[in-house]
């Protein structure tokens, strides 16, 4: 992020100069909002607080011109209850129809799936996620324990107690029955795909090289659309609400007198 475009001052004070429609952000408004957008430097802080402070003011003055009325939803803050109740007169959308939720569906079936479950067993090659010259020593020394397996399958659990770094090998190797969720993400994905029997390739992750032997493997089935239907229905017409909003608020910041600081409404907090 490039501050010095981005906060339009000659000089950088503490504090930017940002007005929005001859209204001042207050320093120590912005100072309270940083906490709110950590970022890796502070003038990346400042610029996310003021930026959300410009839209906040923005909306209310919004408001305030239209004479809305808010009334609070239980546990709703007024800030909060006054976007809801701007963006619901000010913002329109069509709703996602049947035959569009039917489309979706049909184009992205493997999303609406039961995860497959798998009973595995793995010999663990540890080595350290950025210790390349490790890792390729142990890619040779884990062909060679595959190609063992290969020979005799039943050596498994012997070779996973002699050259295993996880606490499994007592097990022999055993990790029981995994489905999503219940290990790293990068192992999982690869894990999750295999068919029954040796893989004939170890598997990377962060902690290692794995040799994996998939004993059982149970396939996902499809969910009916029935079941997905307000899932797509929520995700389709959030797609729509989203860009109705950037859409919106790229109106209201063309039509406002904003000084100090220069905005996009798709970085906004609002959309976000």
């Amino acid at each position: 992020m490039n501050n010095s475009a981005i906060i339009a001052t000659s000089e950088r004070p503490e504090w930017p100069d940002v007005r929005v429609n001859g209204v001042a952000l207050d320093p120590q408004a912005i100072a309270r909002e940083m906490q709110y957008h950590p970022a890796e430097n502070r003038d990346d802080a400042v610029y996310l607080a003021a930026q959300a402070l410009v839209i906040q003011t923005l909306l209310e003055q919004r408001a305030s011109a239209l004479g809305l009325n808010v009334e609070c939803h239980e546990g709703e803050t007024e800030h909060d209850a006054l976007v809801r109740c701007l963006l619901e007169r000010e913002v329109q959308i069509p709703l996602a129809d049947e035959d569009s939720l039917q489309r979706f569906y049909q184009a992205n079936q493997a999303r609406y799936q039961t995860a497959p479950l798998v009973a595995a067993r793995h010999i663990l090659l540890a080595a350290a996620p950025d210790d390349e010259i490790e890792r390729s020593r142990l890619g040779e020394a884990a062909a060679e324990i595959i190609q063992q397996l290969k020979a005799n399958p039943d050596r498994f659990a012997d070779l996973a107690k002699r050259h295993s770094g996880c606490p499994s090998k007592e097990q022999g190797g055993a990790l029981g029955q995994i489905s999503k969720g219940q290990t790293v993400p990068e192992f999982e994905r690869q894990l999750l795909r295999l068919e029954e029997g040796l893989c004939e390739r170890p598997l990377e992750s962060r902690y290692g090289l794995h040799i994996v032997f998939v004993d059982q493997r149970i396939d996902g089935r499809q969910l009916p659309f029935e079941m997905v239907r307000d899932a797509i229905s929520e995700e389709l017409d959030g797609r729509v609400w989203q860009k109705a909003v950037v859409q919106y608020l790229e109106t209201l910041i063309g039509e406002a007198d904003i000084k100090g600081i220069q905005l996009r409404a798709a970085d906004s907090p609002l959309v976000q």
